[in-house]
């Protein structure tokens, strides 16, 4: 897996952005990330409609290379962890997520975690439905912005639609960056695109295997 980041500055933190869907706060030892969607996968073959097993494991594996390579103290999810009802997807999770009891977790509720706080205990999770570190505040879904304050979020699962030759368009996942939000990409690869224009002023931060192109 090919890791390619690059530093942006955001309310006066220094953040590493990454073409592997997840950004890294130095200064808080923090891997960041948004909508896992831990468990889609099994939800949607319970009503009939295929996909492969083969999706979790992926995500899972690359989100393990993502803590080997930066070795985080704490791991932030801004919500969306887990994606609907308990299912079998859910025991490979929690199985795998015993290799790293020693990381912080720390989960944004988003729309689709539903459980008891206890089921979020239970898998060493402290839950809350926005947590604020230094003038960075996470929360899942796109707030209005108050002054001094620096917002990080997930749920939109951006993209950017780029035009190709001909009638052909490229659609990549993206980083959006204003002067005080910061939307995540959706973490999972079994998420679609947003690709229409969420905040004003924006740089949107696209990315493949091989590069980050500011756009």
């Amino acid at each position: 897996m090919n890791i390619v980041t690059k530093d942006i500055h955001f309310g006066n933190e220094v953040l590493t952005l990454t073409n592997q869907r997840v950004l890294f706060w130095e200064a808080q030892e923090a891997l960041i990330l948004s909508d896992i969607h831990i468990g889609k996968t099994a939800h949607f073959r319970q009503h009939g409609i295929a996909v492969p097993d083969a999706i979790l494991m992926n995500d899972l594996q690359r989100l393990q290379v993502l803590i080997e390579n930066f070795n985080p103290k704490k791991l932030i999810v801004v919500g969306d962890l887990f994606h609907a009802e308990y299912n079998q997807n859910f025991d490979v999770f929690i199985q795998w997520m015993q290799q790293f009891d020693d990381l912080e977790k720390i989960l944004i509720r988003g729309n689709h975690d539903r459980f008891p706080t206890r089921f979020y205990e239970s898998l060493g999770f402290l839950t809350k439905k926005q947590a604020e570190y230094n003038a960075l505040v996470f929360v899942h879904d796109t707030v209005k912005v108050s002054a001094a304050k620096y917002y990080i979020s997930g749920h939109i699962h951006p993209g950017v639609r780029i035009k190709m030759k001909g009638r052909q368009y490229l659609k990549l996942p993206c980083f959006q960056v204003n002067s005080q939000q910061l939307i995540l990409p959706a973490f999972s690869l079994f998420t679609g695109l947003n690709t229409r224009s969420t905040l004003e002023n924006i740089v949107n931060y696209a990315f493949t295997e091989d590069a980050i192109l500011e756009l």
